[in-house]
């Protein structure tokens, strides 16, 4: 479902370094590494709100540049660290991105996305501003689940959150993703939430892959000295 190529990301710096990976429909990648690794600027090259220096990006087969960059943006469905919601009603949020194009989500469809992430129908006309950030979450989900995306993009979607609703959003994520099938890209910098989602892992340091495998073996591969002195909090350094 997504191919990633070589994909290097430079500012004043190298953000990005040849990075190459797939994921299959059905797969959750888990992406690690500490603050500065890069994460969140891989997530962005993925779904065209930064452009790469080099490499590419395939969507199901398709060049992401060659793809209308509003098709994109709905089918690799991205959800932030902060909701990214607008001033408005939850039943507004949910239903922007096919009022984008030109498309109505039924108040029915709008009550089914808002039950699947664990909200009931009292919320269709509450503002967002009213809503704890962790009831912010959920609707920015379903803002996502209604663009019915191939591939989740989920840029540290709990870091926000204390410590029992980061619980109930990993819930919700996996949830999703048994249910749907959804090719998933799972950004933390949280070794412990990586391990529960016990996934095949890249863990990315300096904007380059330093191991990937699934989570639980690399923890215990004690053969890599680099990748022990991370998960046991003594580095690597970021630059």
């Amino acid at each position: 479902m997504l191919r990633v190529s070589n994909l290097s990301l430079t500012r004043d710096k190298a953000i990005l370094k040849d990075l190459s990976f797939e994921v299959a429909p059905g797969q959750m990648l888990t992406v690690l590494g500490p603050s500065g690794a890069g994460k969140s600027s891989l997530l962005r090259c993925l779904n065209r709100l930064d452009t790469p220096d080099s490499g590419e990006v395939f969507l199901n087969g398709a060049e992401v540049k060659s793809l209308d960059i509003l098709d994109v943006r709905r089918r690799m469905g991205m959800v932030f660290q902060t909701p990214a919601l607008i001033p408005d009603t939850v039943q507004a949020n949910v239903g922007l991105g096919p009022s984008l194009r030109h498309e109505t989500v039924s108040e029915s469809d709008i009550r089914e996305l808002l039950r699947q992430v664990g909200l009931n129908d009292n919320f269709m006309t509450r503002q967002v501003e009213t809503l704890s950030v962790g009831e912010q979450q959920r609707v920015a989900f379903a803002q996502v689940l209604a663009n019915q995306p191939d591939v989740l993009l989920l840029d540290e979607p709990t870091s926000a959150l204390d410590p029992t609703a980061a619980l109930t959003i990993e819930n919700l994520i996996a949830d999703i993703h048994s249910r749907l099938y959804t090719a998933t890209v799972l950004v933390t910098h949280d070794i412990p939430q990586a391990i529960r989602f016990n996934t095949e892992t890249l863990v990315i340091v300096g904007g380059a892959v330093l191991a990937r495998g699934n989570i639980r073996d690399l923890v215990n591969d004690t053969g890599n000295t680099t990748l022990q002195k991370f998960f046991t909090g003594q580095g690597p350094e970021q630059n």
